[in-house]
């Protein structure tokens, strides 16, 4: 039996892996490729896919997947602190951008509803662009990147009504306001509905389907969830990907989000690889080769008009000249949803013959010179810095808002896991070297990989976020792991994975942002080191604290890396067989099977109102009671007779096996 759809999406993905390699070797960026692709095999190129609908049906699921991932990363709180941002700033972008656009089409002669109907157009940015783009360069937290996405999320709320005035705008009748009055309405309906659903009733439902420890089961709620909830906004007259985004805050307010990140990430990447090539299919080469200098002109006015005007919506929002920039230049594209208007347009007579196919051309120029561009807006930022401009301009205009492998591995036994090889694994991984702290390095660039196994560096390719590599680098008989990625939103995912792998590692996190402190402290991290503080010598005197280093030694050899200015890091980038002057080349295992941990007595724990002596840890658990702390006050070395009480916090030592076993002694006993 032929499937017709099946050939296209071969000729489709099998054209999209060889243009991306490509791309990759010329490193040129993947959507870009995919822009290119659609180019090549849609109708007005070799004309391979005769299923366009269904292409663009996939398409238009692709964008939901990204907008509903997106969600997940963000949270109610994050929205609700952001509602400054959406409404001055993005109601500036679209109607500053509108003025502009409807100023020069009517100069140029166009009447007022076309003039308007142009405005609708250029004013809309490409949410699926820039928030993957902000993704894969782990800014979406950044300033300029919260930016970007209260703008676009303004936007894409905007579209519905744009859409709405589409008809009025080429003469047509109709109770426009009537309409726009009851969208509004079903709008305030959805978003009061979202939040009793993340409140009560989203977190009941993942939780019992939790329980069942069915990955299937899981995976589908979470995906029927989302498409449950973009119907729900399609089918009274939202978008889908307002939908899309609705649900993924939803799952946000619940602890089950970063799972059902890591499980939605592959198909997410499959079908927005789809969006960009349908987006690319739209386009017709003749009027770009017919009219390369008016086409390449609108694109470069677009990209300026769009980049001063949302420059100057982050001015407004009291951000430094540097956020306005990298915010203008990340939102200088026309949007996908720009591309369902002109649909629309082109039905109502606004847009015809060569004028639809030019808009095209210049809308796909500018997606296709975004990756360049937020690619060079950090150098052009840092640029335009060095000028002497004024200090108010540089500070901003108000104060900034408060908003603001698998081959098989010898892994050592209570091993030092280093997940991430930039500066911070680098210094770790080479102190403890010099330790003689046994290490493994998981990083997620080959090249990388490759330099450093030839170097002799203990390192393994792979997602540390997914269990199967954890598992792979022995997490279950690692000791302390070290996350030092700069990327928030996959440190969380690493620790997420890491406490659910094993209870007994003690998890180093480091992180860029304060805030992102009391998330990872809730994913299971035992200590989380700000980027303000100095990293590199916090977190490995940390790791010697963990392998029970005495503490003088330790402060030894931090004041010796402080004094020459850490230049023993440096040199032993040269010298990798590593030699020092202190006793830390002494160190080895102090106490390998020793743990020191602290567990709290809960209520109707089988241990609370019994003393010491009738429990007999040591001699029954061989776990030994060093202190307790109630109410503020610590009873050190306990005697046999003391009573232990429920709330007390308990200092025990052992072996990780015995303090694994004693732990059921402090939690409710179950039925």
């Amino acid at each position: 039996m032929q499937i017709p759809l099946l050939s296209d999406i071969v000729i489709l993905f099998g054209l999209a892996v060889f243009v991306l390699f490509i791309c990759h070797q010329m490193r040129i960026p993947g959507i870009v490729g995919f822009l290119l692709t659609g180019v090549v095999v849609g109708p007005h190129g070799l004309g391979l896919i005769s299923g366009l609908h269904e292409v663009e049906t996939m398409a238009e699921i692709g964008v939901v997947l990204l907008l509903f991932t997106i969600g997940l990363e963000f949270s109610m709180k994050n929205l609700w602190q952001l509602k400054r941002s959406v409404l001055m700033g993005g109601s500036f972008q679209v109607f500053a951008t509108l003025l502009v656009t409807f100023l020069a089409a009517w100069h140029l002669g166009q009447d007022l509803g076309k003039s308007v109907f142009l405005g609708f157009l250029v004013s809309l940015s490409s949410t699926a662009i820039v928030l993957k783009l902000f993704q894969e360069r782990a800014e979406i937290d950044s300033p300029h990147g919260k930016i970007g996405l209260a703008i676009l999320i303004f936007q894409d709320v905007v579209a519905v009504p744009m859409m709405l005035l589409t008809p009025l705008m080429a003469g047509g009748k109709g109770d426009v306001g009537g309409l726009f009055l009851l969208l509004m309405l079903k709008g305030v309906g959805i978003v009061a509905l979202a939040i009793v659903c993340a409140r009560y009733v989203v977190p009941h439902i993942l939780y019992q389907v939790a329980r069942t420890r069915s990955r299937e089961l899981f995976l589908l709620t979470i995906v029927v969830i989302c498409l449950a909830v973009a119907w729900l906004t399609s089918s009274i007259g939202l978008s889908l990907a307002l939908g899309a985004f609705l649900a993924g805050l939803i799952i946000s307010e619940s602890e089950y989000s970063y799972q059902a990140l890591s499980n939605l990430l592959p198909f997410r990447d499959v079908f927005t690889s789809i969006f960009f090539i349908s987006v690319g299919m739209l386009v017709d080469l003749s009027v770009l080769f017919d009219h390369p200098w008016l086409v390449f002109t609108l694109a470069l006015v677009v990209i300026a008009v769009k980049t001063l005007v949302a420059g100057s919506a982050a001015a407004i929002l009291g951000f430094p000249f540097r956020t306005m920039l990298l915010s203008g230049l990340a939102l200088c594209q026309v949007g996908e949803f720009s591309f369902i208007i002109s649909k629309a347009g082109v039905q109502h007579g606004l847009l015809a013959g060569n004028t639809y196919q030019i808009f095209l051309a210049m809308s796909v120029l500018t997606m296709v010179a975004t990756p360049f561009i937020m690619a060079a807006g950090p150098r052009a930022a840092n640029l335009v810095m060095s000028l002497p401009l004024p200090g108010r301009l540089r500070r901003g205009p108000v104060s900034a808002s408060a908003e603001d492998g698998s081959e098989a591995l010898d892994v050592p036994r209570d091993h030092l896991l280093i997940i991430g090889y930039g500066v911070n694994g680098r210094n770790v991984a080479r102190a403890a070297k010099v330790a003689g702290i046994p290490y493994l390095i998981i990083e997620m660039n080959p090249v990388t990989v490759k330099k450093e196994k030839a170097r002799g560096e203990p390192i393994i390719y792979g997602d540390a976020s997914q269990e199967a590599v954890l598992e792979h680098a022995g997490v279950h008989e690692a000791r302390v792991m070290v996350v030092g990625i700069p990327d928030p939103v996959a440190t969380r995912m690493v620790v997420a994975s890491a406490r659910l792998s094993s209870e007994r590692l003690h998890i180093i996190a480091r992180t860029r942002f304060l805030q992102e402190m009391k998330p990872l402290y809730d994913l299971g991290a035992n200590e989380v080191i700000p980027e303000e503080f100095e990293t590199s010598v916090e977190i490995f005197s940390r790791v010697l604290a963990k392998y029970f280093v005495p503490r003088d030694e330790i402060e030894k050899f931090v004041s010796e890396v402080r004094g020459d200015g850490y230049s023993m890091f440096r040199s032993l980038s040269q010298d990798a067989t590593g030699t020092c002057s202190t006793a830390l080349c002494d160190f080895r295992f102090y106490l390998p099977d020793v743990e020191v941990c602290t567990l709290r007595v809960k209520d109707g724990a089988p241990i609370a109102g019994k003393s010491l002596s009738q429990v007999e840890l040591r001699k029954k658990h061989g776990v030994t009671l060093l202190a307790l702390s109630r109410d503020s006050q610590v009873v050190s070395n306990p005697s046999a007779d003391t009573q232990i009480l429920e709330g007390d916090i308990s200092v025990l030592v052992g072996t990780p096996e015995n303090i694994t076993r004693v732990r059921r002694l402090f939690a409710p006993e179950t039925g």
